[in-house]
Parts: structure tokens; C-alpha cells; sequence
């Protein structure tokens, strides 16, 4: 028996990569016979750039760069051919805040990144947005690629709204000849009720008390630069740094189409007999661009079943199914909650070497 496996991060405790070897390694407890095809993914946040290089290959080039709160991060930028990949999350992700409000993260980090990847002569940069621990509308950005205003532009989005003037003309010109390419995660606008504030603000440490704040901040903000912009699917990725993409010219794209064509996920998922795939959290919210909706429309396609494994199970049965999903298995219902915090790996592991006794035909 062919099996797939297709998992993103688990948030925080695995990256990708180390998910799919986990799953992996239960499975074959079970099941030793069966072949796995092991396909780590990402919709453009935390792990971006190790699932494209695992598949891609090229060249990674170490960065240094200013961190959400100012502190110096470690970062890389994947050059495949001509295109370069970067991971917005390695500058400004909600892994690197340790607790500190959101309202006040940049994205001058990402500046960086940016500058670096257009300085490997490359035609193309792709920019992962995704786990973002910002919500500054892509101020930063700008701000770090030389726009200017008359308001600080890296002191994250609580300060915005007060903008009078913005000239947006030496960011652009810092990146010219360059094609700019935003693989989001999500497809909501900038500000709103499905804005990048109200959607996701408290994720990144905005008190409930502040949203409404911040999310007029953002609103004017893009009043005085681009109106227009901000209400396009996309703009609100990442606490808005989509917003400070488009502002540079970028294309919006899905991030899991992006990750699914490179990897060529659909023709594995045609060749497998089933298709395991995994988050930290499967709910609603994974139908949103996320990993697990995208790679169960592919399984869908090729007429393949597929099943989930995820930290937590948060939807009902019939929820499941309107995912796509034949069935899904919460490591903390399996291994209990203290173990799959404890030793995630080997929780992961234990699950799917009980998934690989329900679904594997080989060791049954």
C-alpha cells in the first residue's frame, strides 16, 4: 500500500518536516511493508522555506534581521533557479514576540529579507506570509525599503492612524525589476470585521479591549496610502504585511497552491493508495487556505481518501466531512493531553500507528 503523507506544522512543538518523520515513523510500526511517500507542506507561514528546499533544492542563504520587537533573528533566503523564497515568519513571527503586544511588532524585518533575496540577481521573489506575530499593515516593510511618512513606521500598527503623509517611491524603487509574488494563507481584506485585526488580532497579543483600536489604526492608515488596495483578498495576510506587498506591486497567490505545484502533490496523490495529512489544530479555520483543506481537495481529485491527525480535532463529524476528510484523530484524545504536549513527536508517532491500524491494509 501506497500512503502520502502531507502534514504542515504542528504550531510551534514541529515543523513540517519533522511531522511527516513522526507520522512516518508510527506508521511503519504497524504497517513496515507499507511505502511512504513523505511530503512535508506550508501555506506560506512557519516552514515555507524548509519545505521548498526539501523539494526544490537550491541554494539557502543565511540573513540576519531585525526580529518583531527590534532583536536581531537569524533568517535564510532559498534561491531555486530564478526565483528566491522567503518566510516572512523568520522576521516578524509570532514565535518571536515572547509575549509582547502585537499592537507594537514591526515588519522591518522582512525588509531585509527582501533586500537580500533581490541582491541574488534573481527574476522573481516569493514571499511566504503566514504565523505572522505583526499587525502593522506592512508599515515596516515600507518603512525598512525606504517609504517615508510623517508618523514612525516601525513602531507597529498602534501608532498609524495618526498619517497625514505617505510616499511610498523609494520602497518600490528598492525592488524594481523585481516580480513580487505574496503566497497567503488567508484571503481576508485589511481591516473590517474580517480584517486582519478582528480575525486574528488577539492571536498576536492584542487585547480583546484594543481590536476595535487597531483595527481603525489600520483602516486609517490605508485611507490616506490605498484605500482600494486594502479591501483586496489577501491584503490582510499576516497582520496585514499582504497589504504592504500589494502596496510594492506583488501578485497575491494561494500559498498552499504555490507549496502543492512545487512539490507536485497532485501527481503523488494519484500514485498513493491514501493521504494522511496533520496540523496543530484541525477546526473551521483550516478551510481558510490552510494545509489541511488543500491537500484533502488534491486527495478529493485523485479519488484517494484522506485522513487527518492534528494536536486537537475541534469540528464534529459531519464538520469533517464538508472539510473534505474521512476521518480525523486528536493526539490528545489518543495519548492525552500532558503526553502530546510532553513528547509531540512520539505522541504524533503513537497516532498514527493507531491511524495505520484502521487504514492500512498491509497490516491488518
Amino acid at each position: 500500500m501506497r500512503v502520502l503523507v502531507a502534514p504542515d506544522d504542528f504550531a510551534g512543538t514541529l515543523s513540517a518536516v519533522q511531522a511527516a518523520e513522526a507520522i512516518a515513523e508510527g506508521w511503519r510500526r504497524h504497517a513496515p511493508d507499507d511505502v511512504l511517500d513523505l511530503a512535508p507542506m506550508s501555506d506560506g507561514g512557519p516552514g515555507f522555506v524548509d519545505v521548498l528546499h526539501a523539494s526544490l533544492g537550491g541554494e539557502l542563504v543565511a540573513v540576519i534581521v531585525s526580529g518583531p520587537h527590534g532583536e536581531e533573528v537569524p533568517a535564510t533566503v532559498l534561491v531555486a533557479g530564478d526565483t528566491a523564497y522567503v518566510e516572512s515568519a523568520q522576521a516578524c513571527g509570532l514565535h518571536l514576540t515572547g509575549g509582547k503586544a502585537g499592537a507594537s511588532a514591526t515588519t522591518a524585518g522582512v525588509a531585509t529579507l527582501l533586500a537580500a533575496a533581490a541582491a541574488t540577481d534573481v527574476r522573481r521573489v516569493v514571499v511566504g506570509l503566514g504565523g505572522s506575530g505583526s499587525n502593522d499593515a506592512g508599515a515596516g516593510l515600507l518603512g525598512g525599503l525606504g517609504a517615508t511618512a510623517d508618523v514612525p513606521l516601525d513602531r507597529g500598527g498602534a501608532e498609524l492612524g495618526a498619517i497625514t503623509r505617505f510616499d511610498p517611491g523609494p520602497s518600490r524603487a528598492a525592488l524594481a525589476g523585481v516580480e513580487l509574488v505574496a503566497a497567503v494563507d488567508v484571503d481576508s481584506p485589511l481591516a473590517g470585521l474580517f480584517g486582519a485585526t478582528k480575525t486574528l488580532g488577539a492571536q498576536r497579543g492584542i487585547g480583546e479591549e484594543r481590536l476595535a483600536e487597531i483595527d481603525g489604526q489600520l483602516e486609517r492608515f490605508a485611507a490616506v496610502v490605498d484605500r482600494r488596495l486594502a479591501l483586496t483578498p489577501g491584503a490582510g495576510a499576516a497582520g496585514g504585511l499582504g497589504y504592504g506587498l500589494l502596496l510594492l506591486g506583488a501578485t497575491p497567490v494561494s500559498g498552499i497552491d504555490l507549496v502543492t505545484e512545487a512539490v507536485g502533490l497532485t501527481a503523488r496523490a494519484q500514485a498513493a493508495d491514501l493521504v494522511v495529512t496533520g496540523e496543530g489544530a484541525f477546526d473551521f479555520s483550516s478551510r481558510a487556505g490552510k494545509v489541511p483543506y488543500g491537500v484533502a481537495a488534491i486527495a478529493s481529485e485523485a479519488l484517494r481518501p484522506c485522513v487527518a491527525i492534528a494536536g486537537k480535532v475541534l469540528v464534529g463529524a459531519r464538520e469533517m466531512r464538508a472539510l473534505g476528510m474521512d476521518s480525523a484523530y486528536a493526539l490528545v484524545d489518543v495519548v492525552g493531553e500532558q503526553r502530546a504536549f510532553a513528547d509531540p513527536a512520539g505522541a504524533l508517532a503513537d497516532t498514527a500507528a493507531r491511524v495505520a491500524r484502521t487504514w492500512s491494509r498491509s497490516g491488518r
